[in-house]
């Protein structure tokens, strides 16, 4: 038995297929369900529908998706220990890899960070459960989707669930933010037990494919922001110290920055640093394109992506006796190149989600959602409003979920024009034909 390749829900019902592997069955599953065609209409950084050219989530996912293929095949070639085999989490599947890339995004909720952020706290506060959105991936993956002969999600192999979990943790314990609900940590904590994964520790597979989400966003959400023109390439925007101050401000006020190296470094100096090198960079690119400002972005774009991806390896963690994929050179790792990707990180998130435009219509969004999650809230009024199929799966499963929980999975996995269009309908004066379907 290949332990990599079992399934928590295996029954006779699921006909097998003799001329596909398991994770070309997983690949199959997930494009082909209805979480991963909303992430169309779902916001990477700019709102769905801004634009033909800007991306959702779901072009987000596979961009991810491809760069993670490719780093694993690289380092396939890399690390010989690979190829041993020698622990079902110590191993880089390319196949595995990129269905987790595609599936990594599917729990987030419409209007993006924003969302994520409303729905938890209205949860927390009123019900005292939260609300995260790679724990609502596991909710989609093992439980909300369906398919014939499964009660168990799109039943993935155990190596893409697994990959899929960058945060190995019950979020019931104590102090823990990111993880995995405690209904869908009983069968990821089975599958870790049954490969005797260490404690707190991520399969190299979610590793790299939390990198590569990394390297994606600080590469192709900067892209989307140059041609928005919310990024100016020009030396008067990147040599602004008040952009150098909201950088910085930025990469204080992230937890996750810890171990990278901050403290040794002169981060205003850093920080302008990069910022002017990406400025020349840029002004080269542009020239060698004919000042063709399209060909310009792509070019800037994948050259970063390039350098990123090239600079990706595994070394050996003395703090967990586990291995890590990060950002490498010479054997050890590469702090700098990590601080550069955090500064175009922090460069996208401060001239794009803290725009103040941005901000309007995630105060929009917020509203929106405030207002949905009132009227469905309370069961003896909500059942009234809410889809038939929802009402019915709640009352085969109340047992096993509480109502609070069936709205937020509700809410969540709207797209953004869905939400807006049941806000019309409770709230607009007038909306269509209430013989429209949802």
């Amino acid at each position: 038995m290949d332990i990599r390749k079992i399934r928590l829900d295996d029954t006779e019902l699921i006909q097998p297929s003799e001329d596909r592997d398991e994770y070309d069955k997983d690949y199959a599953r997930l494009i082909q369900s209805p979480a991963f065609r909303r992430l169309q209409g779902k916001s990477q950084v700019f709102g769905a529908g801004s634009g033909d050219y800007y991306r959702t989530r779901l072009t987000h996912s596979i961009e991810v998706s491809q760069i993670a293929r490719e780093v694993s095949r690289r380092l396939g070639r890399m690390y010989p220990f690979l190829a041993n085999k020698e622990h079902p989490g110590l191993m880089l599947e390319p196949e595995v890899v990129e269905c987790a890339s595609l599936a990594h995004d599917l729990g987030h909720p419409p209007f993006g960070h924003k969302g994520e952020e409303v729905l938890h706290h209205l949860l927390t506060a009123e019900h005292g459960i939260p609300y995260e959105g790679n724990a609502q991936n596991f909710r989609i993956l093992m439980f909300l989707e369906k398919r014939a002969g499964s009660e168990s999600g799109l039943n993935l192999s155990a190596a893409v669930l697994l990959a899929v979990n960058k945060y190995p943790f019950s979020l019931e314990e104590p102090g823990r933010n990111k993880g995995v609900y405690g209904m869908e940590w009983e069968g990821i904590h089975q599958l870790r037990q049954l490969w005797n994964m260490p404690v707190g520790c991520a399969t190299l597979e979610a590793q790299l494919m939390d990198l590569c989400d990394d390297i994606a966003y600080s590469t192709h959400d900067i892209e989307d922001g140059i041609r928005a023109g919310k990024i100016q390439m020009n030396k008067v925007f990147f040599e602004d110290d008040r952009l150098v101050d909201e950088v910085i401000q930025e990469i204080i006020n992230d937890t996750g920055n810890i171990g990278v190296g901050w403290e040794k470094a002169d981060m205003k100096a850093l920080v302008k640093r990069v910022l002017v090198d990406y400025q020349e960079q840029w002004e080269s690119i542009y020239i060698q394109c004919g000042r063709e400002a399209s060909r310009a972005r792509r070019e800037m774009k994948a050259r970063w992506v390039s350098r990123f991806a090239n600079g990706v390896g595994i070394i050996d963690d003395p703090s967990t006796g586990w291995k890590r994929i990060t950002l490498v050179r010479d054997g050890a790792e590469d702090t700098e190149l990590l601080r550069t990707m955090e500064i175009l990180k922090k460069l996208a998130w401060v001239t794009m989600i803290k725009d103040f435009r941005v901000q309007r219509l995630q105060k929009r969004s917020e509203i929106m959602l405030q207002r949905l999650w009132d009227s469905f809230k309370h069961y003896d009024t909500g059942k009234l409003i809410i889809p038939p199929d929802w009402l019915e799966s709640y009352e085969r499963q109340k047992g096993k979920w509480t109502w609070e929980r069936l709205i937020a999975d509700y809410i969540s996995g709207m797209t953004d024009s869905y939400a807006e269009k049941v806000y019309s309908e409770l709230f607009a004066s007038r909306i269509g034909s209430i013989y429209e379907r949802d």
